[in-house]
């Protein structure tokens, strides 16, 4: 039957800039320098957590904390209406992935001339995926010039190193069972013998035009070099690395620039360190959320039992991407709770709240994305196997409020390059942005109307 659907042009684009976003985005610092680009350009003032804040009615405003999570805010126009439900509508992501981090003293000489990398898992990676890819640095380092400390951003946009593949001569079962140890099998090598102790430095300060010596300390992980892109006979796919997360940030991003509310105020949160757990102080179990949202609330000339109030009547979307159907394991996923690539956005749930989706704030997405004519998925854990966690359930423990988890749908999540659907982009945008404009009247458990 050959082709029977092809991907718009509008679609292909959408996950072409999704890419795009991607590859400007080799470390957590270097995704939250991309949304503020998305942000400045859309007009939004910033305000630095250490400076006072002027919050005004109409107003689009963001900050950062640490240079890895931003938090970006609109208020609308009638917020401020005498008998208006003041409220916030929340989407969250995250802005780190799965890699390798380098220590602080990272290169070991030999065997033989071998210039090596000491590095650790950075969250739960995929390690084989690392093997036999041109790899490169990025991150930030913090430079000491006189009396002053500042950081700098650093992306080395150059391969610089490889994990080797043992050859299967010397490991005639590695086809049966691969288990590499990270200790020992998985150290990138930069040099045969033409570097030395000094190298990463050496790359460092040339990048940024500094001294070796001026640079004091570094955080830098390792990136796979390998370009994403939009494939398939019917360019239906996206494959890319840190499409976990940051599939998720740049849709929610795309939603929350392109919605109108002006009954709420509507809040777009990235967050830092959710792959190692977000209890950082720029985590989603750090009072980033819940100090700007106080902030908002008293520049706006609320009393902070009027941001109690708020809050209960406020709705979190929590966005990390969710499982498709692998179509080499299928047995994998439960029978039904199941979804497809381009399907559309994915609710997630599970009994033991690692996904915070209960039935009220599945009926509210359901709802919204029902009158907006965009499709949703479900997925659910097989019974026997245990899920990860996300977002919602951790920045929950700072600001309780009605959450649902949702993702786009994926295959190879934790791989150091991953595959999702092209169209999903799209899709994910639409219901998001739906979410955003839906204005939602949250009265406790017992309802919620749909303005």
């Amino acid at each position: 039957m050959g082709v029977t659907t092809k991907t718009s042009a509008a679609e292909i684009a959408a996950a072409e800039e999704l890419v795009s976003f991607i590859q400007k985005s080799p470390s957590m610092f270097h995704s939250v320098k991309t949304i503020r680009s998305y942000l400045d350009e859309a007009g939004f003032t910033y305000l630095p957590e250490a400076g006072a804040w002027d919050v005004r009615a109409g107003g689009s405003y963001y900050t950062c904390r640490n240079n890895s999570t931003v938090i970006a805010w609109k208020v609308g126009e009638r917020v401020a209406e005498e008998g208006s439900s003041y409220h916030f509508q929340l989407a969250a992501s995250h802005a780190d992935s799965p890699a390798f981090k380098l220590k602080n003293v990272a290169e070991m000489e030999g065997p033989e001339a071998y210039l090596r990398l000491g590095a650790e898992a950075y969250g739960g990676m995929i390690d084989y995926t690392w093997f036999d890819k041109p790899l490169s640095l990025a991150g930030r380092v913090l430079v000491r010039e006189g009396s002053r400390i500042e950081s700098r951003l650093v992306s080395l946009d150059r391969d610089v190193a490889i994990i080797p593949s043992l050859a299967i001569h010397f490991d005639r079962a590695v086809n049966d069972k691969f288990s590499p140890n990270r200790a020992t099998d998985l150290c990138p090598i930069m040099s045969a013998g033409d570097c030395t102790v000094g190298t990463v430095d050496a790359l460092v300060a040339e990048h940024l035009g500094i001294e070796p010596e001026n640079i004091v300390a570094r955080d830098l992980f390792l990136v796979n070099r390998q370009r994403g892109c939009v494939w398939g006979a019917a360019s239906e796919f996206v494959s890319s690395p840190k499409l976990d997360d940051l599939a998720c940030a740049f849709t929610s991003l795309k939603a929350f620039l392109a919605s109108d509310n002006q009954r709420d105020v509507s809040v777009y949160c990235c967050f830092d360190n959710e792959e190692v757990g977000s209890n950082t102080k720029q985590g989603a179990m750090s009072t980033v959320l819940a100090d700007t949202l106080a902030r908002v609330n008293a520049a706006l000339g609320h009393t902070s039992d009027e941001l109690c109030q708020a809050v209960a009547k406020s709705m979190l979307v929590s966005c990390d991407n969710a499982h498709a159907v692998h179509p080499n394991q299928a047995g994998k996923c439960d029978a039904v709770n199941r979804c497809r690539l381009n399907g559309g956005l994915v609710v997630k749930e599970a009994a033991n709240q690692k996904y915070c989706t209960d039935a009220f704030s599945r009926a509210v997405l359901q709802a919204v994305c029902a009158d907006a004519g965009v499709p949703l998925q479900t997925f659910a854990n097989r019974s026997d196997m245990a899920g990860g966690s996300t977002l919602g359930n951790l920045s929950n423990t700072q600001v309780s409020v009605h959450a649902v988890d949702v993702g786009l749908p994926q295959l190879a999540m934790h791989s150091s390059y991953e595959t999702g659907g092209a169209r999903d982009v799209t899709l994910a945008i639409k219901a998001l942005t739906a979410f955003y404009n839906a204005d939602l009247l949250i009265d406790g458990a017992d309802a919620v109307t749909l303005g």
